[in-house]
C-alpha cells in the first residue's frame, strides 16, 4: 500500500524504534496544575504586547521568523472572514486550531483551556531519535496569536504527540468562543472538546488544517499553491480500514475520511459537523485509493488516558475529555 504523510516531509523512516519513557515525558516537566488561574499563569511566560515578535524574543533565525510573521499577517486577515462563514457552533473549532510556524507546515489543536495541544508525532519529529532537538515548537492560533509549546508526550506508533504551551503572545483581539475577561483572557486558550463516544460510519465531519504553500506535485519546484493558511473542508467519516490496528498509525492512519486535505494537514482536527466534537485527527493519505487517513478516536482517547497524569481520566463513556475547567484533561 502506498502512503503519504500529510506534511511536506514525506520521507518514511523505520517505525521499529522504541522510545524510552524518559523521552516521552521530559524529566522535570509535568502537565500544568490548573486548579486556579493564578497558578496556571505563573507557568506560562508572555510576550508583552509592547515587545514585537523578534529574533531576540523567539530565538528564531531570520528566515523562520519572517515566515512566522507572514503566516500571522495572513491569519489576521483571513480568519475573521472564515469565522463569519462558519455555523456558530463550529467557530470554536477554528479558534482552537493552530498551525506550525516552520516551513514544513503541520497542524495542531488545543484540547484544554490551559494550553494543551494535540498533533501528530511526525509533525514534532519524524524520527523518535531526533525528538530532543525538535521538542520545542512555535505555532500560531487561527487568530494569529503566537505561542511556543514543548512536547511532553510522544507516541510514534499511534502517531500522536501532546504539547504544552510554555510562552504566548499577549492577546489583543480574542476570537469567537474565547474568554474576553481581562486577565483571564491572557491565561486561557480556546479549545476543542473530545467526543465522549466514537463516531458512526458516514458521520458528517469538518476538517480544519494548514495546507502547505508549495505545490509538491508540480513538475518544477517553487510553484505556489495559493491556499489560505488555514483551510476548512467537509466530508464524512468512512470507518476504520479493513485489517487495520486502530492503535498503530506508524505507516498510515487507521481511520478513513474523505474531507479534502493537502500536505500540512497532518494534525488537523476531525470534528462532527453536528456539534463540533473531536472524533479523529488527519494524518496521511493513501495515494492508491485517494482515501484520506487519520488517527482514530480510540487511539486519541487511549493516548490521553496514558499521558494525562497527574490529572484524573476515568471511563470515556462517562463524560467528555477536555470539557472541564477544573483540570486540563478530565473525563467527568
Amino acid at each position: 500500500m502506498a502512503t503519504r504523510r500529510s506534511t511536506r516531509n514525506i520521507s518514511q523512516k523505520s517505525s521499529g524504534l522504541k522510545l524510552n519513557t524518559s523521552a516521552s515525558t521530559p524529566q522535570g516537566s509535568s502537565l500544568p496544575q490548573a486548579s486556579n488561574a493564578s497558578n496556571f499563569h505563573s507557568q506560562i511566560s508572555f510576550l508583552s504586547s509592547s515587545t514585537s515578535i523578534s529574533a531576540k524574543s523567539t530565538g528564531l533565525p531570520k528566515r523562520d521568523l519572517s515566515l512566522l510573521l507572514k503566516k500571522q499577517r495572513l491569519l489576521k486577515t483571513s480568519t475573521p472572514q472564515a469565522l463569519d462563514a462558519l455555523d456558530p457552533h463550529l467557530r470554536s473549532a477554528l479558534s482552537a486550531t493552530l498551525v506550525f510556524a516552520q516551513s514544513e507546515a503541520g497542524t495542531a489543536f488545543c484540547i484544554s483551556f490551559t494550553g494543551l495541544l494535540l498533533t501528530c508525532s511526525h509533525c514534532v519529529s519524524e524520527d523518535p531519535s531526533d525528538l530532543e532537538e525538535n521538542r520545542t515548537k512555535w505555532l500560531l492560533f487561527a487568530s494569529g496569536r503566537v505561542v511556543q509549546a514543548k512536547c511532553i508526550a510522544y507516541d510514534h506508533i499511534r502517531d500522536l504527540a501532546l504539547l504544552q504551551i510554555i510562552s504566548a503572545e499577549e492577546r489583543q483581539n480574542p476570537l469567537a468562543g474565547s474568554s474576553t475577561n481581562g486577565e483571564a483572557s491572557q491565561i486561557t486558550f480556546p479549545f476543542l472538546t473530545i467526543s465522549p463516544i466514537p463516531p458512526k460510519k458516514n458521520t458528517q465531519i469538518i476538517c480544519i488544517g494548514h495546507p502547505g504553500d508549495e505545490d509538491l506535485e508540480a513538475s518544477k519546484p517553487g510553484v505556489k499553491t495559493n491556499y489560505d493558511v488555514i483551510h476548512i473542508s467537509y466530508g464524512r467519516y468512512r470507518g476504520i480500514a479493513e485489517g487495520a490496528d486502530v492503535q498503530d498509525n506508524s505507516e498510515i492512519g487507521a481511520l478513513m475520511h474523505d474531507s479534502w486535505t493537502y500536505w500540512g494537514h497532518s494534525g488537523a482536527p476531525l470534528c462532527t459537523k453536528k456539534d463540533g466534537l473531536v472524533v479523529g485527527m488527519h494524518s496521511s493519505w493513501d495515494d492508491e485509493t485517494g482515501m484520506r487517513r487519520g488517527v482514530a478516536w480510540e487511539a486519541i482517547t487511549e493516548f490521553l488516558k496514558e499521558h494525562g497524569d497527574p490529572h484524573v481520566i476515568q471511563g470515556i463513556g462517562d463524560g467528555v475529555v477536555g470539557s472541564s475547567k477544573e483540570t486540563p484533561i478530565l473525563v467527568e
